[in-house]
């Protein structure tokens, strides 16, 4: 049970490039990172958004091929499931059709306020899991 995947353009910019110049692989966790709040932003109810937060539990990428300065680069993320505090994505980082980086990764919802790790409420499904 996957959600729709969620589109995130991304930028390359010249601090993302490293001494072999292409980017740095350690910049393809901040894409991944950033689409997966975008996401979070856009279908979570405000009050969701205003008081819950993440942090990333595990990533595991395979990088493909390097991307470049100047190359027009999105991120494809899915929310493939969560259960309890925890959500677990797949994002698609390609370059047009050349596929760059695949991750998984996994990520703990956590209270805002305290810190602490927070359930993902079941009525937060239907908003990423519409067709369920």
């Amino acid at each position: 049970m996957s959600a729709t995947p969620f589109a995130f353009s991304i930028k390359v910019l010249p601090e993302d490039i490293d001494f072999m110049g292409h980017v740095n692989n350690a910049r393809y966790l901040n894409w991944v990172q950033d689409a997966v709040l975008a996401h979070w932003r856009k279908l979570a109810p405000a009050d969701e958004v205003a008081s819950k937060a993440w942090v990333a539990l595990k990533h595991e990428i395979t990088y493909r091929k390097p991307a470049f300065l100047e190359d027009d680069v999105m991120a494809q993320t899915v929310l493939e499931h969560f259960q309890g505090a925890r959500a677990f994505y797949h994002t698609v980082i390609s370059r047009g059709e050349e596929v760059l980086a695949e991750v998984k990764s996994s990520w703990c919802c956590i209270d805002a306020e305290t810190l602490r790790p927070a359930r993902i409420g079941e009525h937060l499904r239907s908003f990423f899991f519409p067709d369920v």
